[in-house]
């Protein structure tokens, strides 16, 4: 029962108690004859047989706490184990078919178990702690005020179930790491009883309705684990994803994170592209002997059965906004803290939904902020932050996902929408890579943030401080972004969907995109950026095998009526293959950049030095995109930029080379990139640019109807040949550029903003007949022109 098992060893002498955690009288005869037998071990054998007493009997109550001989306190405890299938101990449909539960099973399965031998249940003892130590605990924990009977025998009997638990996952493993009487004990903790007194004075009602209402949180938030329903859940879910995708896990990362959980908490926080990204990574983890994680969900899954089963494997369904409840806020925060300090691990998607794009969403950092809360206030020493990537070659839901971005509504998720989906994966997708970024220390990453709680550095002004705190968290959240886009790899539907989005309304032969994606491959071998299973284009025709994925898919179209077939983006399309392009065109941003910035400096000899002009507009063009992309600081950023130089023109040393030689080195890589990753963003970019310029500035601007407007002159722009693709015509894209006008100040009302907004559509203008002429120089554009 002792939190800490590294206490010193208590005196065998000792007169022991048996706390015996018993339900039926088959689990009180087994360990009444585990005490008389000689499987008791030796470090709890006394001179006296133990005396035995029932867990949650009147009579543990009263005699055990009447003691003044100060027994140890040792819980036992009989666990039921399923039948060994396949190696693995795990419940199946068929358990409940017939009407048991291999893992608590009735008493007449009990006495036909123990009578078959004892391969279907073990003996359990958990770490035993002296009377006294457990009265001095329970002071120290919950004041010495609350010493009394009634409140220290929960005391003892929660110690003793958790100690169980713990002594039980030697036998089933620590993915059945599941948390008890979790309500109990934040009702019962000291500091939170003091919030409730608190919030009982600021919001002017009695303490026990806020006590009602701090109890009716808890049972909403609280997941109830059922190990039984952990089985049967995985056992139903694992086929929508095993039988679409081949999962590639990083191993190493695996073992890493293991060994870090022996003594932290783990945040996962996982990329988020699909429905079936708790699925693929809850089965890794749990293959790996990771505890199950608590999931925080959203209500859009609490239809049934998805959400009685989610809650029952440790799902938290949180509410999508509780406003001004702080009654609520404070059970969340404390639930929040009590699990970290319990080392359990948590999981949730901090872009607060699904990708629309393919690419990394802007965070959302409400829970990032309760995990900070509980490390300002020394609730938990630490808490490592785990960046996550689930990156899949294909996905079928891209199609809805796509859809959504030209206008049409969301379709809800209940039975319906469920059956559809589980239909839509029994078709093979090809491969899911799973890879895990450097864990990051909330702690250490705070106070380097220069949050004033964690580094100690508190100023008189509240609003100061609040706003340190969250440029702090913004931080955090920034690097668990990058350290998600760092693993992320580049798939063969990434490089295939690059190439043919590239050109517009022509073809391309099988030798035609092989002649773009070449030079890509080599720039990604020269940078060592990570990548699937891209082996297989150089296989006896593995790009067609790819094509023709993507053929059936709907995603591509392919003509085979004349001397050899060729392939373009399908009609309509254009928005899955950018999602797919998109999943890894971060790599290639900065690449990018640098060729707009050379040939902005080639094309402007009045500016003065052409490396500063280059520079400069460099960070204007990162400037643009940073509402669509995630850049560090600017002397990394630069640090960045002269890496992709010294790719160009390696023999440039400490001096950077004349313009000339740049753009020399751009062109002899054999290709150009800022056509295929960066236009769709900037064409988006442009249509609110303009859209603004035509707007009378005095009058306010209503998202909803400007994204609709902006979504139909988008059209009318890429009829025109004004716009390069359909994929530019995106929702989304619209809101992020609107985002950047805000931040530039292009919304307020006053006299100076018209000529703002007018200078802003020249510069996107500007930048958009240079990438033009990027695409003019593509070595391997005119190869497949030939």
């Amino acid at each position: 029962m002792r939190d800490d098992e590294q206490r010193g060893s208590h005196t065998p002498t000792r007169p022991t108690v048996v706390v015996a955690a018993a339900t039926t009288p088959i689990e009180r005869r087994l360990i009444t004859e585990w005490l008389h037998s000689d499987r008791v071990p030796a470090e709890h054998r006394t001179a006296a047989r133990p005396e035995a007493l029932d867990l949650d009997s009147q009579i543990f109550t009263t005699e055990l706490l009447s003691r003044t001989d100060d027994p140890l306190v040792l819980p036992v405890r009989v666990v039921w184990l399923p039948a060994e299938r396949d190696g693995a101990r795990r419940a199946r449909f068929s358990d409940v078919l017939a009407l048991t539960n291999p893992r608590n099973p009735n008493r007449l399965i009990q006495k036909w178990l123990v009578g078959k031998g004892a391969d279907r249940y073990r003996i359990v003892v958990a770490q035993p702690a002296p009377l006294s130590e457990l009265r001095g605990d329970f002071a120290a924990e919950y004041g010495s005020d609350a010493v009394e009977a009634g409140n220290l025998a929960r005391y003892i009997m929660r110690r003793a179930v958790v100690a169980l638990e713990r002594a039980e996952r030697a036998v089933i493993g620590d993915r059945y790491k599941v948390p008890r009487l979790v309500a109990e004990q934040i009702m019962d903790s000291s500091a939170f009883r003091q919030r409730l007194d608190a919030l009982a004075a600021e919001l002017r009602v009695s303490r026990s309705d806020v006590d009602a209402r701090a109890r009716s949180a808890l049972r909403e938030l609280v997941a109830v684990q059922s190990r039984l329903v952990t089985d049967l859940f995985t056992q139903a879910m694992r086929p929508l994803h095993t039988s679409a995708w081949t999962v590639h896990a990083d191993e190493s990362g695996l073992r890493s994170l293991r060994g870090l959980n022996r003594t932290r908490p783990l945040v996962f926080l996982p990329s988020h592209r699909s429905y079936a990204d708790a699925l693929v990574l809850g089965d890794i983890l749990a293959a790996n002997e990771f505890p199950r994680n608590h999931l925080m969900g959203g209500a859009n899954l609490t239809f049934w059965p998805i959400g009685p089963m989610a809650r029952r494997t440790g799902t938290v369904f949180i509410r999508r906004s509780f406003g001004d409840d702080a009654v609520y806020k404070a059970a969340l925060e404390e639930y929040f803290a009590f699990l970290l300090a319990k080392r359990f691990n948590l999981e949730w998607y901090f872009e607060g939904g699904r990708t629309r794009t393919g690419k990394l969403r802007p965070p959302r950092y409400g829970l990032l902020n309760y995990v900070a809360n509980a490390v300002r206030a020394d609730r938990v020493d630490d808490a490592m932050l785990v960046p996550v990537s689930i990156t899949y070659e294909a996905l079928a839901e891209v199609a809805g996902v796509a859809a959504e971005q030209t206008g049409s509504a969301k379709k809800p998720e209940g039975l319906t929408w469920l059956f559809r989906y589980m239909r839509s994966q029994q078709r093979s997708a090809g491969h899911v890579y799973v890879r895990f970024g450097e864990p990051i220390s909330m702690r250490s990453r705070l106070a380097a943030g220069g949050d004033p709680d964690v580094a100690g550095d508190l100023p008189a002004d509240e609003t100061e401080r609040s706003d340190r705190r969250r440029r702090a968290l913004q931080k955090v959240a920034f690097e668990v972004a990058v350290g998600i886009n760092c693993t992320t790899p580049v798939t063969v539907n990434s490089l295939v969907t690059l190439a043919l989005l590239g050109v517009r309304d022509r073809s391309l032969t099988l030798d035609e995109v092989r002649a773009v994606i070449a030079p890509v491959r080599d720039y990604l071998d020269r940078r060592r950026i990570p990548h699937g299973e891209l082996r297989m284009l150089d296989m006896e025709g593995g790009l067609a095998t790819v094509l023709a994925a993507l053929t059936d898919g709907g995603v591509v179209t392919t003509y085979a009526g004349g001397d050899e077939p060729v392939y373009s983006i399908h009609r309509d399309q254009h928005l899955v293959a950018a999602f797919y392009r998109n999943s890894g065109v971060h790599w290639f941003v900065n690449r990018s950049i640098l060729e707009l910035a050379v040939l902005y400096a080639h094309d402007s000899p009045g500016e003065g030095d052409p490396v500063r002009v280059a520079w400069e507009e460099a960070k204007r063009l990162r400037d643009l995109l940073k509402f669509e992309f995630f850049f560090p600081d600017r002397d990394t950023f630069e640090a960045q930029m002269r890496e992709e130089l010294e790719l160009l023109v390696p023999e440039w040393g400490d001096a950077l080379p004349t313009k000339e030689k740049a753009l020399t080195g751009l062109v002899e890589t054999g290709f150009f990139m800022s056509h295929r990753t960066l236009r769709s963003f900037l064409d988006a970019q442009l249509v609110v640019a303009e859209r603004l310029a035509k707007r009378d500035p005095s009058v306010d601007i209503v998202q909803e109807s400007f994204l609709d407007e902006c979504a139909a002159v988008g059209r009318q722009m890429l009829l025109q040949g004004r716009l390069h693709g359909s994929e530019s015509v995106s929702s989304e894209l619209f809101a992020t550029a609107l985002d950047l006008a805000r931040n530039r100040g292009l919304l307020e009302r006053d006299d100076s903003v018209a000529e703002k907004r007018r200078i802003f559509a020249a510069q996107l203008l500007a930048v958009g007949e240079r990438i033009a002429l990027a695409e003019s120089l593509d070595v391997s554009n005119r190869k497949a022109n030939r």
